[in-house]
């Protein structure tokens, strides 16, 4: 394993030259073992995945995806012919802190004439992580990763040259570092979930910010002449990109029923809304009027979707990283209400 290091700090014990390598804190003399403590900027800190899934389970699981999904031609799992399947480790930048948060703010409770605010105060401590993708993933459409569960190993340079492609990061780490403190505010505010929010505090500890090359599998594939690839993640072997040939069955149901659906919600359903609204009370003729016109609305909504799904079906293109979801949980401890976030 090869490692960019600094070299010309002499030793205070013996003068000896000593290496440091990037990010490290602690370095040892090769001449006296004296251990020196490394203060001020010590680099990026930088960490690679290991590799878990072969080529082989990568191309099942872009037939797998081709065959998983409505939305995709219904033959394209068999028709597909494999063009090419290569290793790409892709860098991410990625912040680890621990969020603490307090929420001060009025949440809304009753209904009716019991409508009222109480005050609220909520506490968040959490241990919250980012990560964003440090180059423009246009080709590869994976705009962040997930690291739960994943061990970070320090970085093997020569196993990855030897095993794939290596891509260098682009951005600017400050730039991701802003991003990430922006992310970790939204979450505290998200997490808070109050209807009229006074002020929030919100402090980071024990933050680490490094650069992760992550194992990602590219499949590129033929359907009928067409060119479409897949990035299979190299961890768990999940689909994380793909892009694929559009069904036309799929895409008929969807104009014939959002037409239908449509129509029938906007003219008839704000027709009798509106009929109903003209010959009640004077009291709900106007509640009527506002639920003919939310009728329409919602009917045009429908009719316009299902022409989208119809027009811009003829390629599918999937996302799996905005597929990911957060659950919010909610503890009392002494009066103050404690809030902690899931991932699934």
């Amino acid at each position: 394993m090869s490692e960019q290091a600094t070299h010309g700090l002499a030793c205070p014990n013996c003068a000896g030259m000593i290496q440091i390598p990037e990010g490290q804190a602690i370095v040892i003399c090769p001449y006296c073992d004296l251990r020196s403590l490394v203060q001020g900027a010590r680099g990026l800190r930088r960490y690679q995945v290991e590799l878990k899934t072969d080529r082989a389970a990568a191309e099942t699981a872009m037939r797998g995806f081709l065959s998983g999904k409505m939305q995709v031609a219904r033959n394209a799992a068999k028709v597909a012919e494999v063009q090419e399947t290569f290793l790409a480790y892709l860098p991410f930048w990625a912040s680890w802190a621990r969020v603490l948060g307090w929420a001060f703010g009025e949440e809304q409770v009753g209904s009716g004439d019991n409508k009222r605010y109480e005050a609220r105060e909520i506490k968040i401590a959490q241990e919250m992580d980012w990560t964003g993708a440090a180059l423009d993933v246009g080709e590869f459409g994976v705009e962040r990763i997930s690291l739960a569960g994943r061990t970070l190993a320090p970085v093997n340079w020569e196993g990855m040259h030897n095993a794939g492609m290596v891509f260098e990061p682009v951005g600017v780490a400050g730039e991701a570092q802003a991003k990430a403190k922006q992310d970790f505010d939204q979450r505290v505010r998200s997490l808070a979930d109050l209807d009229r929010v006074s002020q929030v505090f919100t402090r980071t500890t024990r933050e680490r910010f490094g650069l992760v090359y992550y194992p990602l599998w590219v499949v590129r594939y033929l359907y009928r002449g067409r060119s479409f690839q897949v990035v299979v993640d190299g961890v768990d072997g999940k689909v994380l990109y793909g892009k694929a040939p559009g069904s036309t069955l799929f895409r008929s149901i969807a104009l014939v029923a959002g037409m239908a659906s449509g129509a029938l919600l906007a003219v008839d359903g704000g027709s009798l809304a509106t009929y109903i609204a003209f010959t009640s009370s004077d009291e709900d003729s106007g509640g009527m009027l506002i639920v003919a016109g939310g009728a329409v609305v919602v009917g045009l909504g429908l009719m316009a979707g299902g022409y989208r799904a119809f027009r811009y079906g003829e390629h599918y293109e999937f996302h799996g990283h905005r597929n990911v979801k957060r659950s919010r949980k909610v503890l009392r401890e002494g009066g103050v209400r404690r809030a902690v976030e899931e991932t699934r």
